[in-house]
C-alpha cells in the first residue's frame, strides 16, 4: 500500500523532516548552516512502516522543500544519496563539488 498525500513537517526544533503516521514519525535528520547549506545526515522508517514507499516519498518532499527554500544540498545519508543517483533531475540542487 503506497501512502501518497503525507504531510512533510519541517521540525526545526529536533532539526529533521518527518511524516506522522499511525502514532509513527519516520524522519530524515539534518543540519542547516549559515550559508544556506543542508545536510541530510540520516533517514529513518519505523520498521513497521517499512515497504509502503514512506522513505521514498519523504526524501521527495524534503528535496522540493530544500528546492523551494534555495539551500544547496549535501546528501550524507546513503539512502537520500541512492535516491539522487536514480533520479539525476536533483543533482542541480546538491552542492558544487560534492559527487553522489
Amino acid at each position: 500500500m503506497m501512502e501518497t498525500d503525507l504531510e512533510l513537517i519541517d521540525n526545526k526544533e529536533k532539526k529533521q523532516y518527518e511524516f506522522h503516521i499511525d502514532g509513527y514519525t519516520p524522519r530524515i535528520e539534518y543540519i542547516k548552516s549559515k550559508n544556506d547549506e543542508i545536510y541530510l545526515t540520516h533517514t529513518e522508517v519505523p520498521s513497521a512502516l517499512e515497504g509502503r514507499g514512506i522513505g521514498t516519498q519523504l526524501v521527495e518532499k524534503a528535496l522540493i522543500d530544500i528546492k523551494k527554500q534555495n539551500l544547496r544540498l549535501v546528501p550524507l545519508c546513503t539512502f537520500v544519496a541512492t535516491y539522487i543517483k536514480r533520479h539525476p533531475e536533483w543533482r542541480e540542487i546538491i552542492l558544487r563539488g560534492i559527487n553522489v
